[in-house]
């Protein structure tokens, strides 16, 4: 069932036994876990099923830190979300990524990845994915010539990634709206979350629109799902009550924002041609591929995050221009338009190169980032048109995050040396061991993690180990914004397969056959 709440009579009740607060990656994923139940589910979109400028604005925000992407443009306020523009790159966390890592301040999740295993094969579906299979051995049986490089396998090992073309917007909108136990809302964009007086329970959720109706769903549990950013938004906007918003006691909520800091690193000269199909993917063709990446032992050893190094012709990586660049007009669209017309550019250009540099790769790091309590997001005094104060987001970066950086690229280096594969040349922002600033070139992955982290404690996390607020017992949280750390991979695959596992916590609260 479709609901348009802009033709609603104002001030209408919309009920059921679920409310998801957000039509992207994580929500969806949870509503067609729902379906066919005997569960009354309501999903909620801010928006429709296309863009609007209108509603797009409603995503508008300010920056400070380190230079970082308009707020506007980083994600797609209409159903399916940013699945509308992403690259579809999937591959789970690794173990080390869930332990408690001494040289890692703040790292370590209450729960482990062989929790999320089964949650990881069962993410594949709607995303589209092949087996749950992340393993060299097992993909080159599959698919020819997937020839590794020669590096030492106690450093170095091969990350493998599957790639997903899976739009959720156009893939299971018809599903959705034919549900007959689902109630999908448009043009309901949440504005703040009421409490029940004299108690720690949600009561119901405010949505607006811009055709001026306000409307109240109310549900025995609620799931916010409306990306990392928003979702931290909403519950520190929910301040009528509490002053200092929902789940904000200990002064956590919008901390410790993470991103994947992408950044050409160095380029490796090859001293012979090396033929292999491992370390390069198209998108809608390739199945599977690998990053280098260092082993948990070195990592440990080193004290360093984990990150991978991906491989691009040099032709081309020399003559393309920074994402930071490109990707700084407020339209999502016209930013996308600029990244794609710089790489075209890019590939022309190495057209014309010849001789030594044929043979030449820039080496581009996806590496985590540290933890970090002043990396936050906060409320400002500016409000949009619905009256929910904008956000300011603060990233700042560490020293750690630069150490690793550059150590992750001499380890590479030394390990081509050694095995006679070439030699890496060091970018010039990482020769200085005393600098630990990173240009304003530095490349995110448009990957927001971390703001409502997990923790056993709630004087160390706003969400327990099930996802759900610590103190607000019907109110959950589904996506990377619970994130303790962030691993090396993009964010999608760990945060769907999240919000399946929080899906069947809510299920066995409800205590009903399913």
């Amino acid at each position: 069932m479709h609901t348009d709440t802009r033709n609603l009579e104002n001030n209408s009740l919309i009920q059921g036994d679920i409310c998801i607060v957000g039509a992207g990656a994580a929500g969806i994923s949870i509503a067609l876990d729902w379906k066919d139940t005997a569960y009354k589910v309501i999903l909620l979109e801010g928006g429709g099923f296309e863009y609007e400028d209108q509603v797009q604005d409603l995503m508008s925000g300010t920056t400070s830190g380190q230079r970082y992407f308009p707020l506007r443009s980083t994600r797609l306020h209409y159903f399916g979300g940013a699945t509308g523009h992403w690259a579809g790159m999937c591959s789970p966390f690794d173990p080390i990524d869930f332990i408690d890592r001494s040289w890692v301040p703040y790292s370590g999740w209450p729960i482990s990845r062989e929790d999320l295993d089964p949650y990881y094969s069962k993410a594949h579906v709607p995303l589209q994915l092949g087996p749950y299979e992340y393993e060299l051995e097992y993909w080159d049986k599959e698919l020819p010539n997937l020839n590794p490089l020669p590096f030492d396998e106690k450093v170095v090992w091969n990350k493998m990634w599957q790639f997903s073309t899976a739009n959720f917007g156009s893939l299971y909108k018809d599903d959705l709206v034919a549900a007959r136990n689902i109630e999908l809302c448009t043009y309901a964009h949440a504005t703040s979350i009421r409490l029940k007086d004299g108690s720690s329970e949600v009561d119901h959720i405010v949505i607006k629109n811009h055709a001026g109706k306000t409307h109240r769903v109310r549900a025995k549990h609620y799931l916010l799902a409306c990306g990392t950013l928003q979702n931290t938004r909403l519950l520190l906007a929910s301040n009528d009550q509490r002053p200092e918003g929902l789940g904000n006691d200990h002064d956590l909520v919008g901390r410790f924002f993470m991103e994947h800091l992408e950044i050409p690193v160095a380029d490796l000269w090859m001293a012979d041609p090396f033929p292999t199909d491992l370390y390069s993917w198209k998108y809608g063709h390739t199945k599977a591929a690998a990053e280098l990446a260092i082993t948990a032992a070195i990592q440990e050893k080193e004290h360093i995050l984990n990150g991978t190094l991906s491989l691009r012709p040099l032709v081309h990586g020399k003559h393309t221009k920074a994402r930071m660049d490109t990707w700084q007009n407020e339209d999502p669209r016209k930013s996308m338009d600029n990244m794609f017309r710089s790489w075209d550019e890019a590939l022309a250009a190495g057209k014309l190169e010849k001789g030594a540099i044929e043979r030449a790769f820039e080496l581009n790091i996806r590496i985590e980032q540290c933890p970090n309590p002043e990396s936050r997001l906060t409320l400002t005094r500016e409000k949009d048109a619905l009256g929910v104060p904008r956000t300011n987001l603060n990233w700042a970066l560490t020293g750690l995050d630069k150490y690793s950086v550059r150590r992750i690229a001499e380890l590479i280096g030394q390990q081509a040396g050694l095995s006679g594969t070439g030699r890496v040349q060091l970018r010039e922002f990482l020769r200085d061991k005393n600098d630990s600033s990173f240009p304003d070139t530095t490349n995110g992955g448009w990957h927001h993690m971390g703001t409502t982290r997990m923790s056993t404690d709630p004087k160390n996390g706003v969400v327990d180990p099930e996802c759900r607020v610590h103190g607000i017992p019907n109110l959950h949280i589904a996506g990377a914004a619970c994130y303790p750390t962030s691993g090396a991979p993009n964010p999608t695959l760990t945060l769907t397969a999240l919000s399946l596992r929080l899906s069947d916590r809510v299920k066995a609260l409800l205590k009903r056959p399913v």
